[in-house]
């Protein structure tokens, strides 16, 4: 089992919101300069999506959704530290559980979101082909997922060492830090799959 920090240790427990000010707010600025560079690596791939537009369609769907993917398994692990039943143990079969629930749901909904793109394509006249797309949204939203579930874990564990509620932190840094990671990871892949 995780220990718990000592009292006066953090802001584990505390609702005081001076505590939970002065760790949020350096976390979310520096949060902030980070996904500034994801929107100038989105502005490199101008050419690209201007070619392919529905491609463009598919960015803020790509990011949503891995950044809920990982915030849904950061509060299922936050809840888990709380009550006192979990220990990120490898062989603890509920926490394989939620990651298997957490790539069923990304599997799920990467692959609707490339049908919605191919009907979405075909009604406003830029098509690409349904296996093209299918392939970009997989390969991406599922290497995004994978991304949120290590940052989950992450997150999650470290804000408990260092004494911060999981529930002031996790959310923040796995939804930032997956809107980076899935813009670079859609657009290259996106890149590969198209040729650019």
């Amino acid at each position: 089992m995780v220990s718990q920090p000592q009292s006066g240790q953090g802001s584990l427990g505390t609702w005081d919101w001076t505590s939970i000010v002065g760790n949020m707010f350096p976390l979310l600025v520096a949060l902030s300069i980070i996904v500034l560079w994801a929107g100038i690596t989105l502005e490199g791939a101008e050419e690209m999506l201007e070619e392919y537009a529905i491609l463009a369609v598919m960015v803020p769907t790509m990011i949503d959704m891995g950044g809920n993917l990982g915030a849904i398994l950061s509060s299922r692990l936050s809840t888990r530290f709380h009550l006192g039943t979990t220990e990120l143990d490898p062989t603890d079969r509920v926490l394989w559980a939620n990651v298997g629930a957490i790539l069923a749901l990304a599997a799920t909904i990467f692959t609707a979101l490339a049908f919605g793109a191919y009907a979405l394509g075909v009604l406003v006249g830029s098509p690409l082909p349904l296996s093209t797309l299918l392939t970009i949204s997989l390969l991406s939203g599922m290497s995004v997922a994978v991304i949120a579930i290590v940052f989950s874990f992450a997150a999650t564990y470290g804000s408990y060492r260092f004494g911060i509620d999981p529930d002031d932190t996790t959310i923040p840094i796995v939804t930032n830090v997956v809107d980076v990671f899935g813009m670079l990871i859609f657009i290259g892949v996106s890149g590969l799959v198209l040729g650019f």
